[in-house]
């Protein structure tokens, strides 16, 4: 049996809020949607602390989440493993977010009120409270994304997009390999390229009161000539990605 909607989300290291943020979602679902088959997809990325126990602990008592444990490969590698897991469930739909409690459910309405308009939608973070780093990094991507591929996309790293499932297969198919250290980024132009309407809806985004940033780890200059070689080797192969999605 397919479900109508899966949510993908990504968790490392999140012990002192992940309960919180899977009870919000699976509770959102469950009322938003009480007549519909629905899951919440946690992909726990190799957490050294208690997020994998307490998982477990949930899973047994809460029907429409679904639990996957994996080894450590990064953020952008269990959200590419998330959205395998919906779309081997079957979901017409498929929406990201993130385990850090920095969004709140009720502005997924906004994106799902726009669903027969875009096969591909993107919430923005008008006011974003991250620290300078990942600000510098997201400035940085827009402007590399406007100066390689000649689009602009406000946020296109965003975990807050939906997409539907059929389309979103598309674009797995058309995903660079070796997988790139930020995928979002890349379904994000592939989408606009191929003709979606993105919208750029603003949403809010929260301070974020537990856990890390594991950006930090990184040196700052690495994450940015990584991330502009990847879509520099990628404008190559763009043309003929969106020619395979559009067929």
């Amino acid at each position: 049996m397919s479900y109508l909607l899966s949510i993908v989300m990504p968790a490392y290291n999140e012990q002192d809020c992940i309960e919180k943020v899977v009870t919000n979602w699976t509770d959102f679902l469950k009322h938003r949607f009480p007549e519909d088959r629905t899951t919440l997809i946690v992909i726990n990325d190799g957490s050294k602390d208690n997020t994998q126990v307490l998982l477990d602990q949930l899973s047994p008592k809460i029907p429409n989440l679904t639990v996957v444990h994996q080894k450590n490969g990064g953020h952008g590698n269990a959200v590419v493993n998330g959205y395998r897991k919906a779309l081997a469930l079957g979901s017409d739909y498929v929406f990201q977010t993130d385990s850090d409690d920095q969004f709140i459910t009720s502005d997924f309405n906004k994106l799902w009120e726009r669903k027969d308009q875009s096969e591909f939608v993107l919430g923005y973070r008008e006011i974003r409270h991250d620290a300078g780093v990942r600000l510098f990094i997201t400035k940085f991507l827009r402007s590399t994304i406007a100066l390689v591929y000649g689009t602009y996309i406000l946020d296109s790293n965003i975990p807050f997009r939906l997409i539907k499932g059929s389309f979103l297969k598309k674009l797995m198919a058309q995903l660079p390999d070796p997988e790139p250290f930020a995928p979002n980024i890349f379904l994000a132009v592939m989408a606009k390229k191929s003709g979606q309407q993105l919208f750029d809806i603003p949403i809010t985004h929260k301070d974020r009161e537990t856990g890390t940033v594991s950006i930090v780890k990184w040196n700052l200059w690495k994450v940015c000539i990584r991330s502009f070689k990847e879509l520099l080797r990628f404008r190559l192969e763009l043309n003929r990605k969106v020619r395979a999605i559009r067929a």
